[in-house]
């Protein structure tokens, strides 16, 4: 079976199984054998990062090596894009696991030397000339994300691709103390947020973002007058000396069997890597709306042999 793309090659589920298709389609990418670059304290002092993330429940920083690397992970993106694959397939390639892995003494710093990276991530490419808009506004969790104390159990870390800004929906975040339902438990109404309390926050290629999972945050609408689309991607974590956050792949549904969790290090192999990419299209399906035919290549992905890996 082939995917309907707008490229004048068909590109067959059977290619997507292959690491030679994916290394044709952006050859300055790596898949297996990228060098990490060292690990990078935050250019803040963690003392301003906390008393950031305490406050309003997020902060933002950047790092020169994430610079260099962002741009061709979109590059990636937009490949994907153009032959009709969700641009979360970006994550076949080594580079959007060498950002985070550069950033480890960050999640180390507020969740603990142990902490997890979790099987929840996801791309974006959001396009203006379709009218197309980020995710709603949602919170990643609840209560359980949070310990006794408020601190943070998990995080959420967003990386841009491109510059984002209002016209090409860049993030917005309501900070935690002004979010009158910050601590609303699930399954309750959630008290009206105050319009003015949205805070936009424009990004460029180098910066990231990192939030605690209680905070309410979405990506805005897009304008015609809007350059270029907005490029995205983000990866969740938690401490890794509590309970798992996500139970196995709770957001999907008949998904196999596999770790709540995934290892700091190494980069997960192509095989698994494919079979991750799968079911976040399953596991996130409430936010973006699916398609049957996205449906049935992801369940296909779940179980066909890889090769050339």
């Amino acid at each position: 079976m082939t995917i309907t793309t707008p490229s004048t090659l068909p590109v067959t589920w059977a290619d997507l199984c292959s690491a030679a298709f994916w290394r044709s389609l952006a050859p300055q990418l790596c898949i297996g054998g990228m060098q990490s670059d060292a690990e990078a304290a935050p250019r803040q002092s963690y003392e301003r990062l906390a008393q950031r993330l305490s406050k309003d429940g997020y902060f933002g920083d950047s790092d020169e090596q994430i610079e260099r690397l962002a741009p061709l992970v979109g590059e990636a993106v937009k490949r994907c894009v153009a032959v009709g694959l969700p641009a979360v397939f970006a994550w076949i390639y080594d580079e959007p696991w060498a950002c985070y892995a550069r950033l480890r003494p960050v999640f180390a710093h507020f969740l603990g030397a142990g902490f997890k990276p979790l099987p929840a991530f996801w791309a974006w490419h959001v396009d203006p000339k379709k009218g197309e808009t980020g995710w709603k506004p949602h919170r990643d969790n609840r209560y359980n994300s949070l310990a006794a104390d408020g601190s943070p159990l998990s995080l959420t870390c967003w990386i841009p691709l491109s510059d984002a800004n209002p016209l090409n929906s860049c993030m917005y975040i309501v900070p935690k103390h002004m979010d009158p339902g910050y601590s609303t438990p699930a399954g309750t109404p959630e008290p009206p947020t105050p319009v003015f309390a949205a805070r936009a926050l424009p990004a460029k290629p180098g910066d990231y973002l990192l939030w605690d999972q209680c905070v309410m945050h979405w990506g805005g609408p897009t304008s015609e007058f809007a350059e270029h689309p907005r490029m995205s991607m983000a990866f969740e974590f938690q401490r890794g000396d509590v309970r798992p956050i996500m139970q196995p792949f709770q957001r999907g549904e008949h998904l196999p069997a596999m770790s709540p969790w995934l290892e700091q290090k190494p980069y997960p192999s192509f095989d698994v890597r494919l079979q991750l990419v799968a079911r976040q299209i399953l596991q996130y399906q409430h936010m973006y709306g699916l398609s049957q035919s996205l449906a049935d290549l992801a369940a296909y992905l779940l179980t066909a042999p890889t090769r050339d890996a």
